[in-house]
């Protein structure tokens, strides 16, 4: 893997990571010393953040290596990292959604959506990545010429 595609596949890892860290620490999935929850993590906060990590990834990857923009796949791809912040952040902490609903309306009714914002968060992530291999196949956006023979070169053994 040379040129372009190193640096896709380093700046998909990059996205994966900080988008775990985004997410992941603010909302405390990440345990870290500035963030407390109220209510403990669970399996399906910790599926929803590696999921969107992913995803993420992906879609990064699609963007380094194809020129082009899609502006609905960039739509769904914001979206997806703004709903799954919510899908995985504690109900009871969250400042936003207290204002919005109040303490008893975060605690009973928002905690038992976030799994669907969930679901729907990964869903608009993988709808972005598809949107984004659809393009480059159809050849909206171009990828790179791979790498020619004559630029690989072996190393004595």
């Amino acid at each position: 893997m040379r040129g372009p595609y190193l640096r896709a596949a380093a700046l998909g890892a990059l996205a994966a990571a900080g988008t775990a860290a985004i997410i992941g620490i603010p909302s405390d999935v990440i345990p870290n010393p500035w963030f407390v929850r109220q209510i403990g993590v669970d399996g399906f906060d910790v599926f929803v953040l590696v999921a969107l990590s992913l995803l993420t990834g992906g879609l990064a990857v699609t963007y380094a290596l194809a020129a082009g923009k899609t502006a609905t796949a960039e739509r769904a791809g914001v979206g997806s990292g703004i709903v799954g912040f919510f899908a995985i952040s504690c109900p009871v902490c969250n400042k936003i959604v207290i204002a919005l609903i109040g303490a008893s309306g975060a605690s009973g009714w928002f905690a038992s959506v976030q799994p669907i914002l969930g679901l729907i968060a990964i869903a608009l992530a993988s709808a972005a990545v598809i949107i984004r291999v659809r393009a480059i196949r159809n050849g909206s956006c171009p990828l790179p010429p791979p790498p020619s023979s004559a630029d690989t070169t072996s190393a004595p053994v």
